[in-house]
C-alpha cells in the first residue's frame, strides 16, 4: 500500500523549476525562521542550514524534477531547491514537523535517523534501474552520517551493482560538535568511488537552535 503524503494547513502551489531559487532568497527563510525561534515562537527543535548555499544551488543544476531526493533532518535548502514551496515548509517547521518532510510530488523525503536514508535510496535505485527508466537518486548526508555502517553499505551496494544514484556528503566536519579530527585523528577521510560526492562548506548556525538561550 502506497503511503499518504501528509497534508498540510498551507494551500499546495503549483509545482516550479528546482533552480528558482538564489543564494540571497535561501539565506533570507532561514532568517525569518530563525529570527521566529529566537523570538519563541517555534518550540521544536530547530535544524538550520547556512554557509551551502552556492555548493547546493551548483549540484541542483544537475538533478532533474522527476528525480528522487532523499534528505536528512536538515533539510530546508533540499526542499526548496527541489521545488518545494517556502510556505509549506514553514508551516511544517512552525508544526514541529521539519525534520521529516515527505512531498510525493517532488520525489522528496527526509528523516531523522542519521544514515537511515541511505538503505532506502539504494532500493529505490535499484527499482529505477529494474525499469529501465532515467530517474536519478540523489541522497545528501553529512559527515557524521558519512561514519555509519548505513552509509558504507549503501554506497558499497550502488557501486557494485552500478546503480543510478548519487550520495552528496554535506561535510561542515563535525558530527553534532564533535569535530572529525577529535572523532578519527588527522588522515582520517575517505576517499569514496563515483558515486559519491563530497563537498566542503562552514556551517552558519549550530547543529541544533541558533546558538542563544531561548525561553518559551
Amino acid at each position: 500500500m502506497e503511503a499518504k503524503t501528509e497534508e498540510t494547513k498551507t494551500k499546495p502551489v503549483e509545482v516550479q523549476s528546482t533552480s528558482r531559487f538564489t543564494k540571497n532568497e535561501l539565506i533570507n527563510f532561514e532568517k525569518e525562521i530563525s529570527e521566529l525561534f529566537e523570538q519563541a515562537k517555534i518550540p521544536y527543535v530547530v535544524h538550520f542550514c547556512g554557509g551551502n548555499e552556492e555548493q547546493l544551488i551548483k549540484i541542483f543544476k544537475d538533478i532533474k524534477k522527476e528525480d528522487y531526493k532523499f534528505s536528512t533532518h536538515r533539510a530546508h535548502y533540499h526542499y526548496l531547491l527541489s521545488g518545494g514551496s517556502p510556505e509549506v515548509l514553514k508551516d511544517k517547521i512552525m508544526r514541529g514537523k521539519s525534520m521529516y518532510i515527505f512531498d510525493r510530488k517532488l520525489n522528496f523525503f527526509a528523516s531523522p535517523i542519521v544514515g537511515g536514508i541511505c538503505g532506502i535510496a539504494a532500493g529505490v535505485a535499484l527499482a529505477l534501474k529494474r525499469k529501465k527508466s532515467d530517474r536519478k537518486v540523489w541522497c545528501f548526508v553529512g559527515d557524521g552520517a558519512e561514519d555509519e555502517g548505513h552509509f558504507y553499505e549503501a554506497v558499497r551496494y550502488v557501486e557494485g551493482h552500478e546503480l543510478p544514484c548519487t550520495f552528496i556528503i554535506e561535510d561542515n566536519g563535525y558530527s553534532v560538535d564533535t569535530p572529525k579530527e577529535a572523532r578519527y585523528g588527522k588522515g582520517s577521510e575517505i576517499k569514496w568511488g563515483k558515486h559519491v560526492i563530497r563537498y566542503y562548506y562552514e556551517r552558519t548556525h549550530p547543529h541544533v537552535g541558533i546558538g542563544k538561550w531561548v525561553t518559551f
